[in-house]
């Protein structure tokens, strides 16, 4: 079974691992550095080394093109016809994608001559949307008069019940409680006001047998 290569792997160097995999990467390297390094013999005798300065000289050169990109109209204006910047812009954008590419390249190559051991990463499978799910930025946001979230709805006070309401909630309480109580049941307010109404009749009922008394009595002396 052959080495892993790991996404972004540079062309032309054999695996980690493998026999030829030291040389080629020393060659590859010497291109992606400028040709004057090739003169210095210790870096091909410490690969390592040779790939430490690759690196920076790599990431160097990804940042200097993202300088130019950043100030190539300000710097070109007046110089150059508008179209002529968009296409050094657009040269821009192509050359630093490659950049980019190789500075990932030379790290990997790097990290493989110091002994690093590359494995596939385990993908997770993707999410199944359920049937009450969204998709992200898909919902739009509630307004505040939906949420009642806006300040007035937050100090807002409950209105209080005027005194025809109170009365009637009075009444219907009352009348749910006497639909609840047994029959023949009576409060003590009822059985007071009971006998508050029989002496009162009883009273009436003696003033009208005086009064019928008196009227006899009457007829009696004329």
């Amino acid at each position: 079974m052959g080495a892993y290569i790991p996404p972004g792997w540079p062309a032309g160097v054999h695996p980690p691992g493998s026999e030829d995999f030291e040389s080629t990467a020393i060659g590859w390297l010497l291109d992606v550095v400028p040709p004057d390094y090739r003169l210095h013999g210790v870096l091909r005798r410490y690969p390592v080394a040779l790939a430490t300065l690759a690196r920076y000289h790599s990431k160097a050169c990804v940042e200097g093109a993202r300088q130019g990109y950043r100030t190539a109209r300000t710097e070109l204006a007046g110089t150059l016809p508008p179209h002529a910047i968009d296409t050094v812009l657009a040269a821009y954008r192509k050359e630093g994608a490659r950049l980019a590419a190789t500075a990932e390249a030379v790290d990997l190559v790097e990290r493989a001559l110091r002994g690093e051991v590359f494995t596939p990463k385990m993908s997770l499978p993707p999410t199944v949307a359920g049937p009450q799910s969204a998709e992200p930025g898909s919902a739009e946001p509630e307004s505040a008069e939906a949420r009642g979230a806006g300040p007035e709805a937050a100090e807002q006070k409950p209105a209080r019940a005027k005194p025809e309401q109170k009365a009637a909630a009075q009444r219907t309480a009352k009348a749910g409680a006497a639909k609840e109580r047994p029959t023949g049941a009576e409060t003590a307010e009822e059985k007071a006001g009971g006998a508050k109404a029989g002496t009162a009749e009883r009273g009436r009922a003696t003033a009208r047998r005086n009064s019928a008394g008196r009227g006899r009595s009457d007829l009696a002396r004329t």
